[in-house]
């Protein structure tokens, strides 16, 4: 798997990504003893309330960030909007109202919204290879992973001889050393692409991602993956320092358990990969993350969180990581950004449901009815991406025909039945009816 780290481009954009990483880890736990300090017993749903809002931003700014970026250099969006979350990051250990957190929630998470697909659709550029691009996203994994679980433990260490405050200043170094390492490297430009409207750059992503039934049954299992993290994410402070009674360490070593469960996941899927299909390794992602909320009723002690968060964070990678594999063969290359900025909207569409259901069930009815809730939730939509996404949708060569041959943009006779690989594009609008539209 290292071995892709001889590419000088991929490796100092992996480390750049690495690093933000570590940096936003910090934050994430000092956030959430953040609203702990503010809110006490409430914490839940004002954390709830702010990954809301940060869900929002990543909604509402990513389709419209992926259409400006196709116009821009990447290295130098990339740079700036690494620039504004570290600036953003140090204001954080000033706050000391609630809204206040919202605020600053909601521009730090819309400068990630810009970020976050321009860097993950320019990696296939950089690494056309298949082999290698699967490689770089069990890496990537790896990279999120360390959010869940070095930076937690750098927290807990960092937790016993300083205040959380100060590791806001953790995520500042995080942005600005990932921005100086993206600037030594010469990006692949964009691939030119026809010119359309504002409109139709925004929306283009979308239209191709819900035209293509694969890729709705992944939005489906989207709403799985958001079901199970959103109750560790949300409610594992409440859970260790509020129901166990434990300190601010027990909560990182909690969040710590997660991550590592994603990572052992993550490490083994490029080998599980080349003996099973994306479907199969998701779909059983998504079937551990319904049963560990399940198993999560009835938890009773710290000792029973740790490997249940370990389960819960394998199901979570084996779910996850191989999306982009999806994303990478279900367009041309020259509307991949716009596709990963799709689903990047599309996927935190679902946490904006998932974050506040956790929160606030959490906070109102109880711990015990907020894992039902979720469960409830997750099993629905495991059901659902299995009937949506039927083997079939996961041939590369689609046999189809084109009513209108003028506009086909093939030669020949194409009103008669033929295979190509299939993908939604100006030429084919829609997904053949007989492959289950």
């Amino acid at each position: 798997m290292l071995k892709i780290l001889a590419n000088r481009t991929y490796r100092h954009l992996f480390l750049a990504q690495v690093i933000a990483l570590i940096g936003t880890g910090l934050a994430t736990v000092a956030l959430g003893l953040l609203a702990y300090d503010l809110a006490g017993a409430e914490a839940g749903a004002v954390l709830g309330t702010a990954l809301a809002i940060k869900m929002t931003a990543y909604i509402g700014v990513a389709p419209i960030a992926a259409a400006f970026a196709e116009r821009l250099p990447r290295r130098t969006m990339l740079v700036s909007v690494d620039l504004i979350r570290a600036f953003v990051a140090l204001a954080l250990p000033f706050v000391t109202e609630v809204w206040e957190v919202y605020v600053l929630i909601f521009v730090l998470q819309s400068a990630s919204a810009a970020f976050t697909p321009t860097f993950q659709a320019t990696i296939p550029d950089i690494l056309p290879n298949e082999d290698d691009y699967t490689k770089a996203l069990s890496l990537s994994r790896l990279a999120y992973d360390l959010e869940s679980v070095a930076s937690p433990m750098v927290a807990a260490a960092l937790l016993t001889v300083v205040s959380f405050h100060s590791l806001f200043a953790g995520t500042v170094v995080g942005f600005l050393a990932s921005a100086a390492l993206v600037c030594t490297v010469l990006l692949p430009k964009a691939k030119p692409v026809k010119r359309r409207s504002i409109y139709e750059r925004t929306t283009r992503g979308m239209r191709i991602f819900l035209a293509t039934p694969r890729l709705r049954g992944l939005l489906a299992l989207n709403l799985t993956v958001a079901a199970a993290s959103a109750m560790v994410i949300v409610n594992t402070v409440v859970l260790v320092q509020s129901r166990f009674g434990l300190p601010q360490s027990s909560t990182a070593l909690a969040l710590a358990a997660f991550g590592a469960g994603s990572m052992l996941s993550a490490l083994v899927l490029p080998r599980l990969l080349k003996d099973i299909n994306d479907r199969t390794a998701m779909l059983a992602g998504g079937g551990i993350l319904v049963a560990g909320l399940a198993i999560g009723i009835s938890l009773t002690s710290y000792f029973f969180l740790l490997p249940l968060w370990f389960f819960l964070g394998i199901g979570y990678s084996l779910a996850q990581t191989p999306g982009g594999r999806l994303l990478r063969r279900s367009a041309h290359a020259q509307d991949r950004p716009a596709l990963f900025a799709a689903q990047f909207a599309l996927s935190h569409a679902c946490w904006l449901i998932t974050y506040p259901l956790a929160g606030w069930v959490g906070a109102k009815a109880g711990l015990t009815t907020s894992f039902i809730a979720l469960a409830v939730v997750g099993g629905v939509a495991l059901l659902t991406s299995i009937a949506i996404w039927r083997p079939a949708h996961d041939q590369e060569f689609v046999e189809h025909t084109h009513d209108d041959p003028e506009h086909s943009g093939h030669v020949g006779d194409v009103t008669a039945a033929h295979q190509h690989p299939y993908v939604i594009d100006d030429q084919h609008p829609r997904w053949p009816r007989n492959q289950g539209r």
